[in-house]
């Protein structure tokens, strides 16, 4: 493990401990990194889902966004920085719980992230043959084909290394930003107000808490970026030493204002146009709200530029969480006794993503579904519970104990992994 570690490291410039100066282009990359990694998928399906739960659980949840997701990725953040220099996430866990808790919980940290590239991998074959279809009117490739070429093409992308991968992400937010504020001003004209017709229909408290209790699960996994935490993490220890715990702080504050903001304008623009049955059917239709309102709209700016916005924001998310599903199954592998070379262990890991991403996109399962039953309760476990767990019984982070916003990190975990109960037991 220590040779993963160390390659994890060696990725990133090599620079000494630096003393906490002002705000320079390293923070803003990993900053736009981070909402890179968080908005793909989960974002493009949060209209839908919340949408469809009315008017005030969707005012509620736009007021928890920034607490829920700032305090729970900076807790993820300070349990790997409480580590010895250079371990990643699994390394920590090992380091605080022993080998035993260690496997089980670089077990779990495999399944949390993992099943978000199979999300994405369906969600992004679902965009690009939407776009053939009613865009350019040309008949779709077999749907195991489009797939396999698909994520092929962005596995290729991942060979390139994690620095490159930050720095693509962090390019590629720029476009997406203005392209994605473009889309939100340009629904305001078409606003019909048709989910403001439930304003005036205050549900009843045990309705409207049964309403917020299942939609968790998905707002943890739409502003979701804790596959990069750990790499993250890991560079910001380097870079500013005894520092790395506060500016990690205000990095990850300004990347969650801004996905916050950003996500939350798109949303309410979203909802506020289409009506409750449309969102139905583009639930229905298992497409993203952006290939939706391709297809609902005439207009032919919006018709290519909202499949083309979804194709870079579900991509760029695969490739983030890439890094954080490779680094949980490489710790498996490691940690079951096999040590295979660096280059023939990067190869396992990109042969098996290759291969279930391409499964289950051919597939094609309900990704709402998969979000709302896998992706946002396993994350929570690893996200919300596990570092308070060890804010609890690690003496290296009793410092963070007493803090009132651990209370409500742990709340939140414990929701959506209830929900998840629910779900499949309902």
């Amino acid at each position: 493990m220590n040779d993963q570690a160390n390659s994890v490291e060696q990725r990133f410039e090599a620079a000494a401990p630096a003393e906490l100066s002002s705000w320079n282009r390293h923070d803003t990359t990993w900053m736009l990194g981070l909402f890179g990694t968080a908005i793909g998928a989960g974002t493009l399906f949060l209209p839908i889902n919340a949408g469809l739960g009315g008017f005030w659980p969707l005012v509620i949840l736009a007021l928890l966004a920034f607490p829920m997701t700032f305090y729970a990725h900076r807790g993820l953040t300070r349990f790997v920085l409480s580590g010895r220099e250079g371990a990643d996430i699994t390394d920590v866990v090992e380091q605080h719980f022993g080998i035993k808790a260690g496997a089980l919980i670089t077990l779990l940290y495999f399944f949390a992230i993992f099943p978000i590239l199979l999300i994405y991998s369906v969600g992004l074959t679902n965009t690009v043959a939407s776009f053939l279809e009613h865009q350019l009117h040309i008949t779709p490739p077999p749907r195991a084909l489009l797939s396999f070429v698909l994520i092929l093409g962005l596995l290729a992308v991942v060979r390139c290394g994690e620095q490159v991968i930050v720095k693509a992400m962090s390019l590629m937010v720029y476009p997406f930003i203005v392209a994605l504020l473009f889309l939100a001003v340009y629904l305001i004209p078409h606003w019909n107000g048709g989910i403001l017709t439930t304003a005036s229909q205050v549900p009843a408290p045990s309705a409207l808490l049964h309403t917020l209790w299942l939609a968790i699960p998905v707002m943890v996994f739409s502003f979701n970026h804790s596959p990069i935490i750990s790499a993250f993490a890991v560079d910001q220890k380097r870079r500013y030493g005894v520092h790395a715990d506060e500016r990690s702080s205000q990095i990850l504050s300004r990347a969650h204002l801004l996905m916050v903001v950003m996500v939350l304008f798109f949303v309410f623009s979203c909802v506020l146009t289409l009506s409750p049955e449309q969102l139905a059917q583009a639930k229905a239709q298992n497409l993203s709200i952006l290939s939706y309102l391709a297809n609902h709209f005439s207009n032919p700016t919006i018709a290519f530029a909202a499949p083309l916005i979804a194709f870079v924001a579900i991509s760029k998310s695969f490739l983030g969480h890439y890094i954080g599903a490779s680094e949980g199954l490489k710790g498996l592998i490691v940690k079951s006794g096999k040590r295979p070379g660096a280059k023939a262990l990067d190869r396992i890991v990109a042969a098996f993503m290759l291969v279930v991403c391409w499964i289950v996109a051919t597939l094609n399962p309900s990704i709402l579904g998969m979000i709302e039953t896998i992706g946002g309760p396993v994350i929570a476990a690893i996200l919300f519970l596990m570092p308070m767990y060890a804010i609890r019984k690690v003496p290296a982070m009793a410092r963070y104990r007493g803090q009132m916003s651990n209370v409500f990190v742990t709340a939140v975990g414990l929701v959506a992994i209830s929900a998840l109960i629910y779900s499949l037991t309902a």
